[in-house]
């Protein structure tokens, strides 16, 4: 299949965004994506593109336009979010500020015209048509079975939270000034056209958002209209910026967004403390009291010298390691991310069922993607005395309807915790298919019993 080239907008060819002409087969009903596996349903959504290229040639790299003409993937695509959709959302109770923002950029700015409380589809159609504002839609996967199904998938892929908005914005507007964003975006076209200009990063792989001004940004590298089933990829801290063509009633659009603070650099402050933990426990140089009045002075060059030797110290212990002390990364993601998408009361999520497992038990795993092992200090012995523990977390009971939305005080862990001595028999459960329990290399039958029983109990395994 011939590859069509967009010429940058400045006249030159530099950083062309690869443009397919796609055919997907709708299989099994109105979906055109693969829901059999995480990997199965990303190469589907990048499609013609394989999973190979996308990640060697643009992931954190370039964009990727591609560009479908294609009535079924269209009509999925526009499924999945429609401005009629609002009515019945508001019907549900949808808020101005949590749930729903209005607005228009006007001369480079952002004008948020929101009103208080609680938000009103009349209200809201009045702006949209009046004021010709764009309504950006927070989170609608807690709303849209598709959406929910689509981003669970992608969160089992990636290992990291999806989240979403979407973008209704009326003919001959623009609701956004140019920005960039901290995560990895996938544009879905729904509705309508929408007119696209990206330019060269400021920051490559930005850490924050950022409102860029007309005249630091340049000329566009690349310049396109995205039609319904459609989709755009670009990385983190790509400028951007899109106005719906006038003449035409509205677009819509769904940015889906991840790998937001999921780099090498956060994943090195989530492990190091635990690595000091357990080097401190064995070298006393660590357990030294820092000097008199150290964090009283200006000058810490002799300072850094010392911490350059126990940064030593650490880098050896670090490659004989075999568990890293993951302190916060792991459990934040579990506990903030979709539950498993169901179509049922999703009884099966919480309440254990088949045959109870007894020693001469084969089980195997159930919800993998949905489950994470991680190594940490006892939280509930003092710091003087505590050891490691393994601890299982899981996402079968997290809510939905709060995915994203930083409600922090109604978010709790869900899962087990189990002495390190057990650490060898999950990793056996964790990486076979199915395994006898009385293989599970632990002393007693006992504790194998117990083990396997507490797993499902969570409705983390089953008897096969």
């Amino acid at each position: 299949m011939p590859k069509k080239v967009k010429p940058a907008g400045n006249g030159k060819e530099e950083s062309p965004v690869p443009c397919k002409q796609v055919k997907v087969e709708a299989a099994g009903g109105p979906s055109t994506l693969n829901f059999e596996s995480p990997s199965g349903l990303f190469e589907s959504l990048i499609s013609p593109t394989n999973i190979e290229t996308f990640f060697k040639e643009f992931w954190e790299q370039k964009p990727l336009l591609i560009q479908r003409d294609d009535p079924a993937v269209a009509a999925y695509y526009q499924s999945l979010f429609r401005l009629t959709d609002l009515k019945s959302l508001c019907s549900q109770g949808i808020y101005y500020g949590r749930d729903v923002n209005v607005c228009r950029c006007v001369h480079g700015k952002k004008k948020v015209l929101n009103k208080d409380g609680k938000a009103h589809f009349l209200q809201l159609r009045k702006d949209f048509d009046q004021k010709r504002a764009t309504i950006q839609f927070h989170q609608p996967q807690r709303f849209k079975d598709e959406l929910w199904r689509i981003q669970e998938k992608l969160e089992c892929y990636f290992g990291s939270l999806v989240g979403s908005n979407v973008y209704i914005t009326p003919g001959g507007s623009q609701g956004l000034p140019p920005h960039y964003d901290d995560v990895e975006v996938f544009i879905l076209q729904l509705e309508g056209e929408k007119h696209w200009r990206l330019y060269k990063p400021t920051v490559a792989l930005a850490r924050e958002y950022s409102v860029e001004a007309e005249a630091r940004i340049g000329s566009p590298t690349h310049e396109f209209t995205l039609k319904p089933g459609d989709l755009l990829y670009f990385p983190r801290g790509t400028i951007h910026q899109a106005d719906t063509p006038s003449g035409l009633a509205h677009s819509t659009h769904v940015t889906i967004s991840t790998y937001q603070n999921n780099s090498w650099g956060d994943f090195l402050l989530d492990t190091i403390s635990g690595l000091v933990f357990d080097t401190a426990k064995e070298d006393i140089t660590l357990r030294t009291g820092i000097p008199r009045q150290l964090l009283m002075q200006v000058e810490t060059t002799t300072v850094a010298t010392r911490l350059s030797g126990f940064l030593r110290t650490l880098a050896d212990r670090l490659e004989s390691t075999k568990e890293l002390l993951s302190s916060d990364m792991k459990k934040d993601f579990v506990m903030h991310r979709l539950p498993p998408y169901y179509t049922g009361d999703g009884t099966e999520l919480s309440i254990p069922g088949g045959k109870l497992p007894r020693l001469d038990s084969i089980v195997s795993l159930q919800f993998k993607d949905h489950i994470i092992l991680t190594v940490g200090p006892d939280q509930d012995q003092s710091d003087e005395a505590q050891e490691k523990m393994v601890y299982i977390y899981h996402s079968l009971k997290n809510r939905r309807e709060i995915h994203m939305m930083g409600n922090e005080e109604e978010i709790e862990s869900h899962g087990l915790r189990f002495p390190f001595s057990h650490v060898d028999a999950l990793k056996q459960i964790w990486n076979s298919s199915a395994i006898s329990v009385k293989d599970l290399k632990l002393t007693t039958d006992e504790e194998k019993e117990s083990l396997v029983l507490s797993l499902w109990t969570e409705c983390l395994i089953q008897v096969i």
